[in-house]
């Protein structure tokens, strides 16, 4: 099992496909099951891909509590280091895109380009989830029920017509509860999430940066991405009627993005 010593922990990483080095920096309540199967099969034709699990998810060592954003930001850069990558495109999501920001304001030498998905950057402007969803999402993660948590995950992350086709269900729950995700983890995350404010920080980023996001997503609206894509400025890509989870709806054209952005003429 490839593991990295890094900030005090273990990292497990798996990485795979072909071409320049792709770092992909999962979400809240992730592993890297979450990039699913076709979206990294479509990304490994052009990228050699590196999934990791962030600290106490997954494979990974526990997690020294509290931490921050920045934290995790530190916890990519050593596993850069260990993997002997000097730069690589990134690619964050969620709370993953609030590591990235933090990880190109930090290291801007280590970044090719910069993909940022489904995400926030805090700051006046920045839109947490509604009341109606986080309140859905809080409650079944202190129930303690693991099928509530992944009933939750599924009607808040993923857009009405993706969750129209109910046999979909199953493989998402089969990623969600693959690996560990421990509820402390998740619930530092949150908090920690809360508290990123990069907002007036973005016009130092030096990377080409392409920020995605779905105009059906209720974790972080669209206007997240909006905010982001300005504030860069970056190039911005609305995916109309999609939830959250963009890629596990749309892998295909996800990547063809992905890819497009970060292979173009410099």
């Amino acid at each position: 099992m490839p593991i990295v010593e890094v900030s005090g922990t273990e990292l497990h990483y798996v990485r795979g496909g072909d071409g320049e080095p792709l770092l992909l920096i999962q979400g809240m309540a992730a592993t890297h099951l979450a990039w699913g199967d076709r979206f990294l099969s479509e990304l490994g034709q052009s990228f050699e891909c590196i999934a990791f699990d962030n600290r106490g998810m997954g494979r990974s060592g526990r997690a020294e509590m509290p931490f921050t954003i920045v934290d995790l930001a530190g916890d990519v850069a050593g596993l850069l280091d260990a993997l002997e990558i000097e730069r690589a495109h990134v690619l964050g999501i969620s709370l993953g895109g609030m590591v990235a920001q933090e990880l190109a304001l930090a290291h801007p030498e280590r970044i090719h380009s910069l993909t940022l998905g489904a995400t926030y950057c805090g700051g006046p402007r920045g839109q947490l989830p509604g009341p109606e969803v986080a309140q859905s999402l809080g409650a079944a993660l202190a129930s303690g029920d693991r099928e509530r948590v992944y009933r939750a995950m599924w009607e808040g992350m993923l857009s009405p017509t993706f969750r129209a086709e109910e046999a979909r269900f199953a493989e998402f729950r089969e990623m969600a509860g693959g690996l560990p995700a421990p509820r402390a983890v998740i619930l530092e995350q949150i908090r920690a999430g809360g508290l990123h404010d990069a907002s007036d920080r973005l016009g130092e980023i030096s990377a080409p940066t392409l920020v995605l996001h779905g105009t059906a997503d209720r974790i972080f609206s669209a206007e997240n991405g909006g905010q982001i894509a300005a504030s860069i400025p970056a190039r911005l890509e609305l995916l109309e009627g999609v939830g959250h989870l963009f890629w596990w709806e749309q892998p295909e054209r996800s990547a063809v993005l992905v890819r497009e952005h970060a292979l173009a003429p410099a």
